[in-house]
């Protein structure tokens, strides 16, 4: 059986691209299709020899880091991926390659992310943070009015679907009517293991740097705390939390933010670092805070994976892995006051939360039981198309049989 991985972007490695890691090991020899490949970020993860990206490679490299500016060429560049020789397609999309077109006979998995937001759920907002407006703003409708039409054309290619979370699988029931089964992403906890957990006192935030991570807000919230040498006893709780918030990664909104930040010792951004060194701001933090609605939510994970208690916005994939008040605590409005209420109360428990109970929580979501449950899922979508075909024929020899047989007469 010939197999291929398609992906959408193969320029950086968070939690998508992770994903596609996990699918890469399980599938060796597959080819991997991109729309775009940049190999000095992600080379050593995905050997060139093994990446096979779209015509838009060859553009300039100005053009090719303005995403935005190649919206309307996507679709044209994930239906030109030859996929002929294929007989298994695997799609990891969060926005994209979902559209491409395969053999009739061929089984198209779409591991999907998200139906991709900017065009659908986060359209209104997505054109507020990047303030299209006026003549950008027409432009820009335009190209979503057409967009949204391909998407959901392209959508009916696919022969199965598998979301990551519940929060995905209603928006694949909702904008392309229809079903999906859950599966959830893959989380390295290995990476954990032997990780001497610590308290150092600080808040910590891995994820990319993008508006809709609402990573402001954390800023906004941890510099309205009290001052660390009180915050503890004025919350309640722990005497050692320092009130400082160190963030990790990169992202358009990243001076933006470092803006917001300056000059305050409390914010710390390191930009991105290796997976090692993420892993023990991890074991030494305090806890771990997620402002924004995700589709799932590697990050949180991580964090329980490491015993820590996770504060968290109320939405999405946030829901489905951090249990209020064993895990972690929730806030149910995208604001300072709701956020800084979140923090307040998750220190005057903090006492109460269980490192074990936190820990077992993000077992849920290894990467053997990913491996485990989606390989189940390839054999039985083979299986079950084997026995169709077998039925196919059957029946057409049926056929045969009696127009022979009526001839004869």
């Amino acid at each position: 059986m010939r197999v291929a991985l398609v992906h959408d972007f193969l320029t950086s490695y968070t939690g998508a691209e992770r994903v596609t890691k996990v699918l890469a090991d399980l599938f060796p020899q597959a080819p991997i299709f991109t729309l775009l490949y940049d190999q000095k970020k992600v080379g050593q993860i995905f050997p060139p020899d093994r990446v096979r990206p779209s015509f838009l490679q060859k553009l300039p490299q100005f053009i090719r880091q303005r995403r935005r500016l190649l919206l309307p060429f996507f679709p044209m560049a994930v239906e030109k991926f030859d996929l002929d020789e294929f007989d298994l397609v695997i799609s990891s999309s969060g926005a994209w390659v979902k559209g491409v077109v395969t053999r009739v006979n061929a089984q198209h998995i779409c591991y999907c992310h998200s139906p991709m937001r900017f065009a659908w759920d986060w359209t209104h907002e997505y054109q507020k943070e990047h303030k299209l407006r006026g003549l950008k703003g027409f432009i820009t409708n335009y190209l979503l009015n057409k967009i949204r039409v391909w998407d959901v054309i392209s959508a009916q290619r696919v022969d199965h679907y598998v979301a990551n979370s519940n929060a995905v699988k209603q928006r694949i029931e909702k904008y392309y009517r229809l079903p999906a089964e859950i599966i959830y992403p893959p989380v390295d906890l290995s990476r954990f293991q032997n990780q001497e957990i610590k308290d150092r006192g600080y808040y910590l935030i891995v994820s990319r740097l993008e508006p809709y991570k609402h990573i402001q807000l954390a800023i906004e919230a941890v510099q309205a705390l009290p001052d660390k040498r009180n915050l503890g006893t004025a919350f309640g709780g722990t005497p050692s939390v320092s009130g400082e918030l160190v963030i990790v990664g990169e992202g358009s909104a990243g001076k933006q933010l470092a803006k917001l930040a300056q000059n305050n010792p409390k914010i710390r951004l390191l930009g991105n670092l290796p997976d090692a060194k993420v892993a023990k701001l991890y074991a030494h933090c305090h806890a771990f805070i997620f402002p924004g609605e995700d589709d799932f939510g590697i990050a949180p994970v991580e964090a329980m994976a490491c015993g820590k208690p996770v504060v968290a916005f109320a939405a999405g994939g946030a829901l489905e892995t951090v249990v209020e008040g064993k895990t972690g605590t929730f806030f149910t409005e995208p604001t300072v006051a709701s956020l800084t209420d979140a923090l307040k109360r998750l220190e005057a428990n903090y006492q109460n939360f269980d490192q074990a109970a936190i820990k077992e929580q993000s077992k849920q979501f290894s990467q053997e039981r990913f491996k485990e449950s989606f390989q189940e899922l390839v054999e039985d979508l083979l299986a079950e198309k084997r026995l169709k075909i077998v039925h196919q024929h059957a029946n057409s020899s049926s056929l045969r049989e009696k127009e022979e047989t009526l001839i004869k007469s």
